[in-house]
């Protein structure tokens, strides 16, 4: 077995298994502690988290090639739907001890799992209690403007959620990250037919979109829009 940097994405790393396959992994922030079953790999001194893909969607997004993750060490990162945080705390290890992940979640069992399991044990991750339709409700929780909003909601208008936080919150020169759920906002449509509608409406409230990756086979009819302000070029 051996590890080696990502090609591409800091603080994020490929492990070649003895029979040859690669996984990807991160470093742990919390040395002997898993989130979520997920194995521990120990490699000259350093402990590594294996990253699943059918966990994660992130994870899912850089296995089918996503050209860019806004999500680089002391970043701070504001994480809409984080729930019991399997890929938060991926998050939290990229970004290190100079960055802050906020953790926004509306579910209470939820929450309760992410600041026992996680957030005890991880100082850059800051969970918020509160609805990711109401961006107005936690501005008391979030120290000026972040680089980078993540959002994986389960609900019918999640890119409007999502330009709604990034009025209140996002850098003018930030970036953002939607994964969609086509059929969390209509089971009717054809799934291509929804990120196309939802593309639109971040292209109406000023972003540009950077890429879009299908994340099949890890999850079915989602996808991950990667978009920069527009204000970023100066527009």
């Amino acid at each position: 077995m051996r590890i080696k940097p990502h090609p591409h994405f800091p603080q994020i790393y490929q492990v070649i298994l003895e029979d040859g396959s690669q996984r990807l992994a991160t470093k742990n922030l919390a040395p002997g502690r898993s989130v979520y079953g997920e194995k521990l790999i120990h490699y000259e001194g350093v402990e590594y988290r294996l990253w699943d893909p059918y966990r994660s969607k992130l994870a899912a997004a850089i296995i089918k090639n996503l050209k860019n993750i806004p999500i680089k060490p002391e970043n701070q990162i504001l994480y809409l739907g984080a729930a019991s945080g399997t890929t938060a705390s991926h998050v939290s290890d990229i970004v290190g001890e100079k960055g802050i992940v906020y953790c926004v979640e509306f579910a209470p069992r939820s929450i309760r799992e992410l600041i026992n399991n996680v957030c005890a044990y991880r100082p850059n991750m800051i969970p918020i209690l509160e609805d990711a339709r109401f961006p107005d409700r936690y501005t008391m929780h979030i120290q000026g403007k972040v680089d980078t909003i993540y959002c994986d909601i389960a609900q019918p208008d999640q890119a409007r959620i999502l330009a709604d936080n990034a009025d209140f919150y996002l850098k003018k020169t930030g970036w953002i990250m939607l994964a969609i759920k086509a059929q969390s906002i209509d089971v009717t449509k054809e799934p291509s037919e929804v990120y196309r509608r939802e593309i639109k409406v971040l292209e109406s409230r000023g972003f540009i979109i950077e890429d879009v990756v299908h994340l099949e086979p890890y999850d079915k009819a989602h996808a991950m829009i990667v978009a920069k302000s527009r204000q970023k070029q100066g527009v």
